[in-house]
């Protein structure tokens, strides 16, 4: 069992970095396409995808047990978060065939491949399979569209980490992709957000990737293909990337560092999110994270809701009107990061402002 220091919850104190990993890991920014595109920079064994597990512990047992307090408030604050339970809902209007949402989260993981009860099912029989972006199926093509914007990868400016970064900071970059394979000085003039491709993500989550295994959504897309069924898109990776790249450099670097500082934690917290999304506790991640998080003075709120507006609440609303044609159709299996579903402008309301009736499905 990892040895770990106690957390301090902080109820009002936005934690805007963790915040900012969490939607790439649970659903909101393709972290996992960043990185495939420099996977083969690794020194990943090739085994069995299968034969490749990850180690991380549920951080709210040791919180129940030693900190009961703690994880009460942070079951408080989630109770208050609209339609933050549930990852599997039913959307229907009179005269059409009922749709499907599915909330997703962007990893190999055997138990989130599973999928809720009933979630196949709805997908296999459904006339259309949509997900964030159907770029995804091509991961050859998707890494050409990408770099086909240098400006959204790399520094091209003539700067590079070195100068964004102090030494201290540097020192731990350095030690966190050496332990991932990667010399700093080989990845020194890529964007924060690629960096964090490779800090974020466990080690076996990336060996499994590497070995070919596939994250939920890109199995939905791939078993639709096979099927013969059309798959669409909501986004593009280049407009996902946009919506990073459109907040200051300075606070992916802080994400990023956030992140290395967490160490061996960071398998943990992904263990967590993963257990409260195969629970459907959707609404428990984000006060998790402020819980678990490093904690520091000053966080500039302001910084966070810029992140808030231009990665979630946007592209939320980018969403919704993607889903439209294919809702107004009938019979649609829509998938996206499930931290877009609750909440007060989440998918799941801005679906029912559009008239629809989006209800649970309990597995």
């Amino acid at each position: 069992m990892n040895a770990h220091r106690p957390f301090t919850l902080r109820p009002n104190q936005p934690r805007l970095t963790m915040s900012e990993i969490a939607l790439w890991i649970a659903g909101g920014l393709p972290l996992v396409v960043l990185a495939l595109l420099l996977v083969s920079l690794l020194s990943i064994s090739q085994a069995r995808a299968s034969d490749i597990a990850c180690h991380g512990e549920n951080l709210l047992v040791e919180m129940e047990k030693d900190r009961p307090d703690e994880l009460a408030s942070i079951r408080a604050e989630a109770a208050k978060v609209p339609n933050g339970q549930g990852i599997f809902w039913k959307v229907e209007k009179e005269g059409l065939k009922p749709s499907h949402l599915l909330g997703t989260m962007h990893v190999t993981d055997p138990r989130v491949l599973t999928m809720p009860k009933g979630a196949r099912e709805a997908a296999a029989g459904a006339d259309v399979v949509v997900i964030e972006s159907d770029e995804i199926l091509d991961e050859q093509k998707a890494a050409a569209s990408l770099l086909m914007h240098p400006e959204l990868t790399m520094f091209t400016d003539g700067k590079s980490v070195k100068d964004h970064l102090g030494a201290a900071d540097l020192e731990k970059l350095a030690s966190g992709l050496k332990q991932r394979g990667l010399a700093l000085g080989a990845v020194a003039k890529m964007k924060p957000w690629i960096l964090a491709s490779f800090v974020a993500l466990p080690a076996c989550e990336m060996s499994r990737k590497a070995a070919g295994a596939s994250f939920l959504d890109k199995q939905i897309a791939e078993d639709a293909v096979n099927a013969g069924k059309p798959v669409a898109g909501l986004e593009s990776l280049v407009e996902q990337l946009e919506a990073m790249a459109d907040l200051p450099v300075d606070f992916h670097f802080k994400a990023l560092i956030e992140t290395i500082a967490l160490g061996d934690k960071m398998e943990d917290v992904i263990e967590t999110m993963t257990e409260l999304y195969l629970a459907g506790e959707i609404g428990m991640t984000m006060p998790m994270l402020k819980a678990v998080a490093p904690t520091e003075a000053g966080e500039d709120e302001s910084a966070y809701a810029a992140f808030e507006t231009r990665i979630v609440r946007d592209r939320n609303l980018v969403m919704a009107e993607g889903s439209k044609k294919h809702l107004e159709k009938g019979n649609a299996f829509i998938a996206v990061g499930a931290l877009h579903l609750p909440g007060e402008e989440g998918l799941v309301e801005l679906l029912r402002k559009q008239g629809y009736t989006v209800t649970r499905v309990d597995g």
